[in-house]
Formats: C-alpha cells, sequence, structure tokens
C-alpha cells in the first residue's frame, strides 16, 4: 500500500508539472508568433510599396532621359532654324534692293520712251502745221539743190531707222526690266513667306521647349518625392525587420528557457520519484525523457522554364513605309534642311523630303540622292496620279510657303505622317483645317 503511495504521488507531481508549464508556454509563445507575423504581414506590404516605387522611379528616370533627349533635339532645331530665318531675312533685305534698283532702271527707260515719244510727236506736229499729211517723199522733192536733197534724203533715212532702232531696243530694254522685275518679286515673295513660317516654327519651338522643361521640372519632383517614399519605406522595413528579428531571438531565449524548465521539472520529478522509490524497496520507475522537436521543411519548388527561340524580324515590305516613321512620333524635331546627314537623322533631325526619303530607305526604296533630295526632286520620283484614287504609302504635296512646299506620306482615312515644322514627325489629318487648305492634289505613286 505505501508502494502504491508513493508511485501516485510521482505520477501526480510529473501531471502537475506538465499541467502548470504548459499554458505559460502557449500563451506567451504564441502572442509572440502572432506578432511575429503581423510584422511579416506588414513588411511583406511595406515591400510591395518598397518595389512599386522602385519601378516607378524607373519609369520616371526613362521618361526624363527621353524628355532630355527631345530637349537637345529642339535646342538644335531652333539653332538651326534661327540660323536659316537670319539667312532668309538677309536674302530678302538683298532681293529687296535688286527690286529696287530694277524699279529705277525702269523708270529711266519710261523717261527716255516718253522724251523720245514727245519728239516724235513735234515732228508730226510740224509736218502737220506744213501742210497737214507730208510724206518723206514730198519733204524730199522740197530740196532746193541737189546737195540738199541728198542731205535731206540722208537725215530722213536716218532719222526713221534711229527712230524705230531706238524705239524697238528701249521696249526690249523695258519689257526685260519687267521680266526681271517680276520674277525678283516672286522670289522676294517666296522668301518672306519663307521667314513667316520660320518664324511661326521658331515660336513654336520656344512654345515645346518652355513645356518640356516645365514637364521636366514637373519629372524631377516626382522623382524625389518618390525617392523620398522609397527612403522612408525602405526605413520602415528596416525598422520592422528589426522588431522580426528581436522576436525571433526572444522567442528562441524564451523556447529556450521554458525548455530548461521543462528539463529541470523533468529531472526534479525523476529525483523525487527516484527517492520514493528507493523508500519503496528501490523500486523507482523512472520516466523516459522525451524530447519533441520538429521542423517543417519546405521544399522549394524545382523551376522550370520553357524557352522561346528568338525569331528574327521580317523583311521590310513596301507597305510598311507609312508606318516605319512611328518610332520618331514624339522623338524628333523639324529642321529646315535637315536630315541629310547621318548625324541628323540618328537624332530626329529632319524636313519633309529628308523624311519621305528615310523612310523608303527603310523599305528597301531609294529616292535619290540623299544630299539633294526636295519637293521638287520628289514629286517628279513617281508617277502622278489623281487624289480621287490616292492609297497608303503615295506621297502628297501641299502649298505651303511655295507650290509643292511639304511633302508627306499618305497613311489612309485622310490623314499622312510627315516631318512637320511645328511637331517634328507626325500625323496629320489633311482632310480638314490647315492641311486641307493647303493640300493641292498632287499625289505621286512611288
Amino acid at each position: 500500500m505505501k508502494k502504491k503511495m508513493l508511485l501516485l504521488n510521482t505520477t501526480v507531481l510529473l501531471g502537475l508539472g506538465g499541467v502548470l508549464s504548459t499554458p505559460t508556454y502557449a500563451s506567451t509563445i504564441q502572442d509572440m508568433e502572432s506578432q511575429k507575423s503581423q510584422i511579416q504581414n506588414q513588411r511583406q506590404d511595406v515591400q510591395s510599396n518598397i518595389k512599386a516605387a522602385s519601378d516607378e522611379l524607373t519609369r520616371l528616370q526613362a521618361e526624363q532621359d527621353q524628355m532630355k533627349a527631345q530637349l537637345e533635339r529642339l535646342t538644335i532645331a531652333e539653332e538651326e532654324n534661327n540660323k536659316k530665318a537670319q539667312k532668309t531675312e538677309a536674302d530678302i533685305k538683298e532681293t529687296s534692293k535688286q527690286v529696287e534698283q530694277l524699279e529705277k532702271e525702269i523708270k529711266l527707260l519710261q523717261e527716255k520712251l516718253e522724251k523720245r515719244n514727245d519728239i516724235l510727236k513735234d515732228r508730226a506736229r510740224s509736218l502737220q502745221e506744213s501742210g497737214g499729211n507730208v510724206e518723206y517723199l514730198q519733204v524730199l522733192l522740197g530740196s532746193l539743190s541737189f546737195g540738199d536733197f541728198v542731205d535731206r534724203a540722208l537725215a530722213v533715212s536716218t532719222i526713221v531707222d534711229a527712230d524705230r532702232g531706238i524705239l524697238k531696243e528701249t521696249k526690249n530694254m523695258q519689257d526685260e526690266l519687267k521680266t526681271k522685275q517680276a520674277d525678283v518679286k516672286s522670289k522676294l515673295a517666296s522668301l518672306e513667306d519663307m521667314k513667316a513660317e520660320l518664324d511661326e516654327m521658331t515660336v513654336q519651338l520656344a512654345a515645346q521647349k518652355k513645356q518640356k522643361d516645365a514637364l521636366a521640372k514637373e519629372l524631377k519632383d516626382k522623382e524625389a518625392k518618390n525617392e523620398e517614399l522609397k527612403a522612408s519605406l525602405q526605413a520602415k522595413d528596416s525598422s520592422l525587420a528589426n522588431e522580426q528579428s528581436t522576436l525571433e531571438q526572444n522567442i528562441k531565449d524564451q523556447k529556450a528557457a521554458e525548455e530548461a524548465a521543462r528539463k529541470a521539472a523533468e529531472q526534479a520529478a525523476k529525483e523525487a520519484a527516484k527517492k520514493a522509490a528507493e523508500q519503496a524497496q528501490k523500486a523507482a520507475a523512472a520516466p523516459a525523457e522525451k524530447a519533441d522537436s520538429s521542423s517543417a521543411k519546405a521544399e522549394a519548388p524545382k523551376a522550370s522554364s520553357n524557352d522561346v527561340a528568338p525569331t528574327s524580324a521580317p523583311a521590310p515590305k513596301a507597305s510598311n513605309v507609312v508606318t516605319v516613321g512611328n518610332r520618331w512620333i514624339g522623338n524628333s524635331a523639324y529642321v529646315f534642311g535637315g536630315g541629310r546627314s547621318q548625324s541628323d537623322i540618328s537624332h530626329g533631325l529632319f524636313d519633309c523630303s529628308s523624311f519621305v526619303h528615310w523612310a523608303y530607305s527603310q523599305v528597301g526604296v531609294n529616292l535619290g540622292p540623299l544630299g539633294s533630295v526636295s519637293t521638287e526632286t520628289l514629286k517628279h520620283a513617281g508617277t502622278q496620279v489623281s487624289s480621287s484614287q490616292m492609297q497608303p504609302g503615295d506621297l502628297v504635296f501641299f502649298d505651303t510657303y511655295k507650290k509643292d512646299g511639304h511633302v508627306g506620306i499618305y497613311v489612309g482615312g485622310g490623314k499622312f505622317i510627315g516631318a512637320q515644322s511645328s511637331t517634328g514627325v507626325a500625323i496629320a489629318n489633311m482632310s480638314r483645317g490647315y492641311w486641307k487648305q493647303k493640300f493641292n492634289g498632287r499625289v505621286v505613286r512611288i
């Protein structure tokens, strides 16, 4: 009986030790594990936001780089167009002087003709006063002697020939001067129209630069705010990481302490049981030590990838000429006379005819020497067709500062792509507004 009581006491002590230790362990560890899980969730959110901020920074920086490149193009375009405007202004002054000089010469010839006409009128009046309609023969027959007759004959012949020659020569010179004056005036008008277009272009380029500068500043401000947000998120993540690390260490320490307490309790129970067993004729039952350790190992899934072989770009087709220029939309600037060197092309600096030449060269069609391409050469490069039969890829011409002063590539739907003075390479509507007014009906099929 005494032996049975000792064994029961030992069992109760062991059971009571387990009951007393388990609730403390569960409550403390569970709270810390729950808090750790919350921190991990917060970190996931913060790290997701950090990635979003990094992605946005990458996008903003790419947009900023693109904006800087466009600003550089606009600056070059503005400088080149200013040079062209200055040269055109000088040409206008020189041509104006030529017009003024021609007008003076015409005026002198006009005065000379008027004087000659006055002399002829006086002669006619003298003849009328001598008896009306006097023939040259009567003048000659009125001579007093043979010598007088010869003199009169020579004088009449000389006067007639001289009058006819001088009048004809003067009239021819006047006609020639008027023709020159008309040509020079036409040239002057063309130069003045070009100057007006260049001035308008300069204003538009300045406005574009101002707009792009403002946008670049806005992007820079966004970059700074995003950098600040990213730094704040990274600091938050670092703080949470420290909290998580502290909790993990506390959990580890708590587990170690409670494991030590459990082992101590078990050891105490063993010693009590041993003592009780010794007192019960050395029949002790030594409790087995159980150590529960479980670890879950998550096997990382094997990564699998399907390699896709790169496909080569298809060979260019002539029909692609309406789309090859899309890459320059928003990445180019109009420069009068630009696009005739590799440097200009690589920087996206075109005028209307050099852009057309470049676009066709990309699909394997040569429109003649690049250095001499112009709207004049392009309008003779293919076959003229009616505007009612216009198809994508046809060249369309517009009367701007001169006849056929602008050219583009028809893309369909009443629109064309070209290097426009106000925007650089862009798609414009030729079925209404400005371009409808300027379209002259000339369509050339290459």
